[in-house]
């Protein structure tokens, strides 16, 4: 058998048997191949013995009901979330509080901690400011725990006491930074924060990021429990929305549109992500029904080539209001320094974790479509549209192709879909490149015409010359 033979071979039993070998079997020794056989043997019957153990069906039950019930958190009120590793594996950096911890997903970070001093500090501010006592403020947020719980997509592991505890505690910081930043009156002259410039920027971005919020509503909550507007040496009342838009403005002015307030809802705003990016939601004329079959957008050194003009909107506008009428694109103002990218990616986060429209990301997409090198950088700055503070072209390339990396786009429901169609239609008439091509070559500078004109004139008087010289023959 040939099968057989293979396998006695394999274990070497024929061949050549050592004494050992064969003294154990006549002295009714086992090989240890046939102790490891015999082993298994025993493995695979008591592997059998185990599935034949009845099923308990009613812990099962019990244990998936409760797995069932954890999801409760991932209701229609979650709006917080980790960042999809996708996203942050290129920076981490930009999705991670880098002073303070706001809410549950960074708490009790080690390298943090620094700050929880100045979280009992403000929130000490707070109730001196505030007519409602730390029993009321506390009620306040005890009340709303399973709903701040709700907020966020992940089971938070602390108990009631320390979750309320954090909730204050951020919340009232919140609250006082906003006010010491926007009115008058509430900063001290050894306000640790405020007394230190490059800190209260780093928070400003801190509350920037997804991971590192709390929800709008406890905010306003605790803001109209403190009544803190009737009894503050301000002279306007605020609400948390004003406040915050008068505190964002300060930092992302090219962001925030004017008008913004009266076309938001407070109610609707989850946190201080969505509500950035709430002003920058494009009115209903700027939405269009078109689908491209693919994305195929010139470059802004193309469209220059092709005769057509840039201009920069005034401050204020939305950045999805770009505008192309008669050969002049319309762009709004976009301010980038060094903290452009934290801004954009976290926002564009949260639009892919939990939007249903995607207009930063449709902008960020046609921004990138436009700037392909730092040429095209350059012919914004000139027109007003981009303003540098990074001072680099390269660099500013740079960030914002890093920006569209993993960015959320379909052709389906691109907000841009009419002004591509316009740009291209524009590009592809011959008439519009032979005039840009006659400006730029001829006409860049007042001495090129001047040289141009006298050219066409000494040509003219020439051909009169010989049209004269001919008559007399």
């Amino acid at each position: 058998m040939v099968y057989s033979e293979y396998t006695f071979k394999h274990y070497d039993f024929r061949c050549k048997p050592s004494s050992g070998f064969k003294h154990k079997m006549e002295n009714g020794g086992t090989s240890s191949t046939n102790q490891q056989m015999i082993d298994q043997s025993h493995g695979n019957v008591g592997e059998e013995e185990n599935s034949q153990l009845p099923l308990d069906i009613n812990k099962l039950a019990k244990s998936l009901r409760a797995d069932m019930e954890m999801l409760h958190s991932f209701s229609d009120q979650c709006c917080i979330y980790r960042v999809p590793i996708r996203l942050r594996e290129s920076n981490e950096k930009i999705f991670t509080p880098q002073v303070v911890n706001l809410g549950p997903l960074h708490h009790g970070k080690e390298e943090l901690k620094a700050m929880e001093e100045h979280k009992i500090l403000y929130l000490q501010d707070f109730l001196k400011w505030s007519t409602a006592s730390m029993e009321d403020v506390i009620k306040v947020v005890e009340e709303r725990e399973t709903r701040l719980r709700n907020c966020y997509a992940e089971t938070i592991d602390l108990g009631r006491e320390d979750f309320v505890k954090m909730i204050l505690l951020d919340a009232s910081f919140i609250i006082m930074v906003l006010l010491k930043d926007c009115c008058e009156g509430f900063e001290s002259s050894n306000d640790r924060i405020f007394n230190k410039p490059w800190m209260l920027s780093d928070i400003s971005l801190d509350m920037c990021l997804i991971e590192n919020q709390l929800p709008f509503f406890i905010l306003e909550d605790l803001f109209k429990a403190s009544n803190i507007t009737k009894c503050s040496p301000a002279e306007e009342e605020y609400s948390v929305i004003e406040l915050a838009h008068k505190f964002f403005e300060k930092r992302w002015d090219s962001w925030l549109k004017k008008a913004i307030l009266e076309e938001i809802n407070s109610s609707e705003v989850a946190h201080f992500v969505d509500f950035i990016r709430k002003c920058q939601k494009p009115s209903e004329s700027d939405k269009t029904d078109k689908e491209l079959e693919t994305i195929n957008v010139p470059s802004i050194t193309e469209l220059d080539e092709a005769g057509v003009k840039f201009s920069s909107f005034e401050q204020g506008k939305s950045l999805l209001d770009m505008k192309f009428d008669r050969g002049i694109l319309e762009m709004p103002l976009l301010k980038i320094d060094d903290n452009t990218e934290i801004l954009f990616r976290n926002i564009q986060a949260f639009e892919q974790c939990h939007c249903d429209e995607y207009y930063i990301a449709n902008y960020i997409s046609m921004i990138n479509f436009l700037v392909i090198t730092p040429k095209d950088v350059e012919i914004l700055v000139r027109n007003g549209i981009i303003e540098n503070w990074i001072h680099d072209y390269e660099a500013v390339t740079t960030l914002l192709h890093n920006i569209s990396k993993e960015n959320a786009l379909s052709a389906d429901d691109f907000i841009f879909a009419s002004l591509v169609e316009d740009l291209n239609a524009y590009c592809r008439r011959r008439w519009n490149k032979w005039k840009a091509t006659l400006k730029q070559e001829y006409f860049h500078t007042p001495w090129a015409i001047i040289s141009l004109i006298a050219a066409l004139v000494l040509l003219i008087l020439t051909m009169v010359q010989t049209v004269c010289s001919l008559i007399q023959l």
